[in-house]
C-alpha cells in the first residue's frame, strides 16, 4: 500500500481541504500518514496570507523532499495559486495545482511520470464561478467538524492577497452541505463549524439561500448539538439575524467578529466595508439577544500610516467593546497588495511595542470574562484528555474548561460549575448531570 501525506498550512479552510484530500487518496487505497513519516506522495496545501507563510511553505516542501527524494511532491493552495512560477523554482516540487481542481488531485498524481518533469495545472481563479465539491466523512477529531460552505472573497482589503488566491465568492449547494453534516452526525460528531473564506457572503451568488437559512437547516439535523461560525463581519449582524439566531438553541453564543482596527481612519485605509459605529451597533445587537455572548476578534497593529493617536483610538475602542479574546497581528507587508506599496510603513520596533500594549489589554479582558463566569453552571462539550483523569472542553461561548473525572468524558456534554480561572482556562467541577450522552 502506498503512503501519502496531506499537510495544511494556514487557515481552517486549508485544514478542511487537506482532510478531504486525504480521504480522496484513502478511497483509492493509499495509507494516509503523518508528515513525520516517509511517504510516496506529499500534498502540501500552502498559505500566502503573509510573506512568512510563503517562506514556511517553501521550508515544508524542501523538508519532505529530503525525507524521500523519490516521492511525488504536490503543491496546492494559495501560495501555489498566486505565485506558481516562484513555487516551481523550489527544489523538489513535482506538481503545482493551485486552489482549483483539488478534487482531481489523485488522478493528477497517478498520471504523473517523473521523466516528464515539473507539471503545473494552475488556472485563472478569477474566472471561476462554481464551488468545487470536496467533502469529509471522518476526521481525526471526532467531536468538532469544520464544514466548508463557501469559497472566494470579493472584499479586496488593501492588505490582503486572498481574493487573488481564491477568486470571487462561490457558495456550496445547500443540499451538499446538509448531506455532509448528516454523515458527520451519523459518525458521532457533536459540533460543526460552518467555515469559508468569507462565510458571511454565503448564498449571495446562488440567490436562493443565505447564511441564516443554511444555519436553520443545519439546526434541524439530529445528532448535531452545537453550531458555530468562522469569522464574520459586522455588516451581517442585523436585528433580524440576531433575533432569529437567538431562537436556535444549537447555535453557540460565540462570534468571531472581524475588526482589524478600532480607528475609522485606518479602517478606511484598509478598505474595510464598515465603521466603528457599525461595529459597535453589531456588538450591541448581539448582546441584546445573547446576553452571555463571547466576542472574539482580530486586530492588526502598525498598519501603514497608523499614528500613535490612531493606535490609541483602536486600543480604547477594543477596551470599550470588551472582547473575550483578541488575535493580534503586527502588520506584515504582502507583495502584490496596495498596502505593501505604501511609503509610510511602521517600524518593526513600533509594531512590537503596540502589540505588547494591546496584548496586555487583551489578556486582562480575557481573564475578566472568565472570572465573570465563576460560580455559574454551564454545559461543556468535552473533547479530549489532557492528562490522567483530566479532560478539556469548551462552553457554548468558547471558554476552555478543564475538569477531573474518573470517567471518560470525551464527546460528552455535561453541566459543570466553574470554580476557578487560570491563565487561559477555567477549572470546573461536575454537577453529575449529563445533558447529552
Amino acid at each position: 500500500m502506498k503512503k501519502m501525506v496531506s499537510y495544511a498550512l494556514g487557515c481552517k479552510v486549508n485544514q478542511y481541504e487537506s482532510e478531504a484530500i486525504g480521504e480522496l487518496f484513502a478511497s483509492k487505497g493509499y495509507e494516509v500518514v503523518s508528515i513525520e513519516e516517509k511517504a510516496d506522495v506529499y500534498v502540501i496545501n500552502t498559505c500566502t496570507v503573509t510573506n512568512f507563510g510563503d517562506k514556511k511553505s517553501r521550508q515544508i516542501i524542501r523538508r519532505v523532499k529530503r525525507q524521500n527524494p523519490e516521492a511525488i511532491v504536490v503543491v496546492v493552495g494559495c501560495y501555489a495559486q498566486t505565485a506558481p512560477d516562484e513555487v516551481m523554482q523550489v527544489e523538489g516540487v513535482n506538481l503545482v495545482i493551485g486552489t482549483k481542481d483539488k478534487n482531481r488531485i489523485v488522478e493528477r498524481v497517478e498520471e504523473y511520470r517523473s521523466e516528464e518533469g515539473l507539471q503545473s495545472f494552475v488556472t485563472d481563479i478569477m474566472q471561476e464561478r462554481e464551488f468545487e465539491p470536496l467533502s469529509i466523512e471522518t476526521l481525526s477529531d471526532r467531536t468538532r467538524a469544520y464544514i466548508k460552505i463557501q469559497d472566494g472573497c470579493s472584499q479586496f482589503c488593501s492588505y490582503c492577497i486572498i481574493p487573488y488566491a481564491r477568486g470571487p465568492i462561490r457558495s456550496r449547494n445547500p443540499e451538499d452541505v446538509l448531506k455532509e453534516v448528516q454523515t458527520l452526525a451519523e459518525n458521532g460528531y457533536r459540533e460543526v463549524v460552518l467555515t469559508g473564506i468569507h462565510v458571511a457572503s454565503y448564498g449571495k451568488d446562488l440567490h436562493t439561500t443565505d447564511l441564516l437559512h443554511i444555519i436553520k437547516k443545519v439546526h434541524e439535523i439530529k445528532g448535531i448539538e452545537r453550531i458555530r461560525l468562522s469569522s464574520i463581519e459586522p455588516n451581517i449582524i442585523t436585528e433580524e439575524f440576531a433575533e432569529e439566531i437567538s431562537k436556535l438553541p444549537k447555535v453557540c453564543d460565540h462570534f468571531h467578529l472581524s475588526l482589524q482596527s478600532g480607528c475609522d481612519k485606518t479602517l478606511k485605509a484598509m478598505n474595510r466595508k464598515y465603521t466603528t459605529k457599525k461595529y459597535r451597533e453589531a456588538t450591541e445587537i448581539l448582546r441584546k439577544y445573547l446576553p452571555d455572548v463571547a466576542l472574539t476578534t482580530d486586530i492588526i497593529v502598525g498598519f501603514p500610516g497608523e499614528t500613535e493617536e490612531d493606535f490609541l483610538e483602536c486600543y480604547e475602542f477594543a477596551k470599550e467593546i470588551g472582547f473575550s479574546k483578541i488575535h493580534i497581528f503586527p502588520y506584515s507587508p504582502k507583495k502584490g497588495t496596495p498596502a505593501a506599496e505604501r511609503i509610510d510603513q511602521i517600524s518593526n520596533e513600533e509594531k512590537a511595542k503596540r502589540s505588547k500594549e494591546l496584548t496586555a489589554l487583551a489578556e486582562q479582558m480575557a481573564m475578566d470574562f472568565m472570572k465573570s463566569h465563576i460560580g455559574k453552571t454551564m454545559p461543556v462539550l468535552f473533547e479530549r484528555s489532557v492528562g490522567e483523569h483530566c479532560y478539556e472542553g469548551h462552553t457554548t461561548n468558547y471558554m476552555k474548561v478543564h475538569m477531573v473525572s474518573e470517567e471518560n468524558l470525551k464527546n460528552r456534554i455535561l453541566m459543570v460549575t466553574m470554580v476557578e480561572a487560570k491563565e487561559d482556562l477555567l477549572l470546573a467541577r461536575s454537577m453529575d448531570k449529563t445533558t447529552s450522552e
